[in-house]
């Protein structure tokens, strides 16, 4: 894929991607945590044992990071630092090269690529960990020098912990953090969880929801949002021209 240059104005109208169900499909994370506990059979017995205590902290967002820390520590015992984990991860990439490629959305990379070339200033930012969105983007797009903000791994009790899941609202003081601070002129997202961002932009884009999800976006984007559907299965959304 063509692309502008990387380094638009800062005066440039700022764009944010999300990335899972937004110009890939699935749940990039939870997919290569899945693969880093399914590396030795006592990881999967360690998560196992995690799950009781873990599990139940996913469904709620003041706990959720917590959670999913557990599992990613499972994955990672051993781990001792980001160097190794990036490996791991160039390492994953390479094996799921196919499924990874299969994943990509087009019309998401489509309109990452419009803007892209309209000179906008653009950045993913993702609840993967940044090494991760890089690597597929790169691998299925071309895009090496884009901008990713995403959820910080590190050190900690022998193994990789969530130092920052970048979700919710930790996702915009990540962004504020980074340089990307409001205003936004354009944010596409597929979860209810990015609504902090979505409310912030000037012209949100809801692709790929889930059903249940609609009417809840309905009520609170302003009238008239798109709410679009970009070749996600499952995922609802009006269909493109």
């Amino acid at each position: 894929m063509n692309v502008a240059p990387s380094s638009p104005p800062t005066d440039a109208p700022l764009v944010v991607f999300d990335f899972d169900h937004t110009l890939c499909d699935g749940d990039a994370g939870t997919h290569l945590y899945r693969w880093l506990i399914g590396r030795a059979w006592w990881r999967g017995l360690l998560a196992l044992l995690l799950a009781p205590l873990a599990g139940p902290m996913l469904a709620f967002l003041p706990t959720r990071r917590f959670g999913m820390s557990a599992f990613v520590w499972a994955g990672t015992l051993g781990v001792r630092d980001v160097t190794a984990l990036d490996a791991l991860i160039d390492r994953y990439v390479i094996e799921r090269d196919a499924a990874l490629r299969a994943s990509a959305l087009a019309p998401g990379l489509a309109a990452l690529d419009r803007h892209r070339r309209a000179g906008d200033r653009v950045v993913v930012a993702t609840g993967a960990p940044p090494q991760l969105a890089r690597a597929i983007l790169e691998r299925v797009a071309g895009e090496a020098d884009l901008p990713i903000l995403g959820t910080e791994l590190g050190p900690g009790c022998g193994g990789m912990v969530i130092r920052r899941h970048c979700h919710h609202a930790m996702k915009m003081a990540m962004l504020r953090d980074a340089g990307f601070a409001p205003p936004i002129a354009f944010a596409y997202s597929d979860s209810t969880a990015d609504l902090p961002l979505l409310l912030a932009a000037a012209h949100p884009v809801v692709v790929n929801p889930k059903p249940r999800r609609v009417a809840l976006f309905r009520r609170l984007l302003p009238p008239g949002t798109p709410i679009l559907h970009w070749d996600s299965p499952g995922r609802a959304g009006d269909a493109l021209p």
